[in-house]
């Protein structure tokens, strides 16, 4: 199973804001810091606004950051917003499956088991709690030691 790079954006957007709390960021700060596209960024800082994750403010002096506290944010929960479908096969898709022995395949189900386990353990992680490291992220990301 892979994530979206929609997802990966968002959770590093997340980490970004959460490893420098005491200041609010642009989206230009944090495409400079992961080296990823600025563009790309505004979509997902949209939705993560959109979502209740983070506070916006526009013009100058406005930026981005957390809506709430790390130890609040459930990674699960930011996944589940941020990837829209777990489809892992077609026959997950009612509209679009093609497949001619979904209603007697068992591996269907077996996965439905497994995609739910992938997102319990998302659930049992917050934000705050994969911030263990946040002195050598704030290093990697290019922002001043807290």
């Amino acid at each position: 199973m892979q994530l979206t790079v929609y997802s990966d954006y968002s959770l590093r957007v997340l980490l970004y804001l959460a490893v420098h709390p005491a200041h609010t960021a642009t989206i230009n700060d944090i495409a400079r810091a992961y080296a990823i596209s600025r563009n790309h960024l505004v979509k997902v800082v949209h939705n993560l606004a959109t979502q209740g994750f983070l506070h916006t403010t526009r013009g100058r002096g406005g930026g981005i950051s957390l809506a709430d506290d790390p130890a609040n944010i459930i990674v699960g929960n930011v996944v589940r917003k941020t990837e829209g479908r777990f489809d892992l096969v077609e026959c997950f898709d009612n509209v679009n499956n093609t497949c001619p022995i979904t209603a007697a395949c068992a591996l269907k189900s077996a996965l439905y088991e497994a995609r739910s386990a992938f997102l319990d353990v998302l659930d049992k992680y917050t934000l705050a709690d994969v911030l263990a490291n946040d002195d050598w992220l704030r290093h990697k990301l290019g922002l001043p030691q807290e």
